[in-house]
């Protein structure tokens, strides 16, 4: 694909190219975290530079988008062994990859973005009769195949960070009265870290895409709504082994990021 196609896309659709280039990066340089084929293949494939990416965000910034996407498979692969013929709604999905590291045959994916988006994707990642792509808003509903007794899981990788905290909670509430017993597994960051990871953004050349929601407290969803329940609520690094190659430096980043909370995995049910 031609370079042009991507950058066209302005403001909080470019930070895109991030994830995707963490994945097939760090990827292929640790597998044993993740082990992301269809990322590599994908870069591959794209005209497109990745050095201003690589130099702002370095061997922790990459480090984290691949500890992101391992947390979020574990979650949905928890999910599927109790519920191997759930839904799976991959919210704000971009060109994540996820569906070819999960899919057991039987569960129903759906990856919503915004059309534009959805239009590029389409032409680097197949769609399928069990992984549909589909073009909408996050607070749009109708094409997802619902069904109470097997189950639905959102996932949110690194998304909800650009909404304003109005909006989440709208969404989340919206999710909770649509989707009863359905779950919402996502990552989020306190103020402080939100800070510092806007400075990396706009230092990577995008100073377009502003983040604005953090969580200093979880407690503050149970005023939001009595149907929103917190199951967990897990430091970043949590589980992930330290590997001898990396950098002092980045060692250090993860075991102040879990020390202080600075950013957590949250999972949530839904219902009364």
């Amino acid at each position: 694909m031609r370079a042009k196609e991507i950058s066209n896309l302005k403001g909080i659709q470019k930070t895109l190219m991030l994830p995707l280039w963490g994945r097939a990066v760090f990827g292929r340089l640790y597998p044993e975290i993740l082990d992301d084929k269809e990322a590599v293949r994908i870069i591959n494939s794209l005209d497109y530079d990745f050095s201003e990416i690589e130099k702002s965000f370095g061997e922790y910034g990459g480090l984290c988008y691949i500890v992101r996407s391992r947390k979020i498979d574990d979650a949905i692969k928890h999910f599927i062994s109790k519920r191997p013929n759930g839904a799976i709604v991959n919210i704000k999905a971009g060109f994540d990859t996820t569906f070819s590291r999960v899919d057991n045959g039987a569960i129903q994916w759906y990856d919503i973005d915004l059309k534009e988006v959805v239009a590029i994707r389409k032409k680097i990642i197949p769609e399928s009769a069990k992984n549909r792509c589909i073009a909408k808003s996050v607070f749009e509903f109708k094409e997802i195949d619902f069904h109470k007794d097997r189950g639905i899981l959102f996932v949110g990788g690194g998304v909800f960070y650009f909404f304003e905290e109005e909006k989440v909670r709208e969404l989340f509430v919206k999710l909770a009265e649509n989707f009863p017993d359905g779950e919402l597994y996502f990552d989020a960051q306190t103020k402080t870290a939100l800070k510092i990871s806007n400075k990396m953004v706009s230092r990577s050349g995008n100073k377009e895409a502003v983040m604005h929601f953090y969580i200093n407290d979880p407690k503050i969803f149970a005023s939001w709504s009595p149907l929103l329940h917190l199951k967990s609520a897990e430091p970043y690094f949590k589980r992930i082994k330290r590997d001898k190659r990396w950098k002092i430096s980045t060692k250090i980043n993860m075991v102040f990021c879990d020390l202080f909370k600075m950013v957590s995995f949250y999972h949530f049910r839904f219902g009364a």
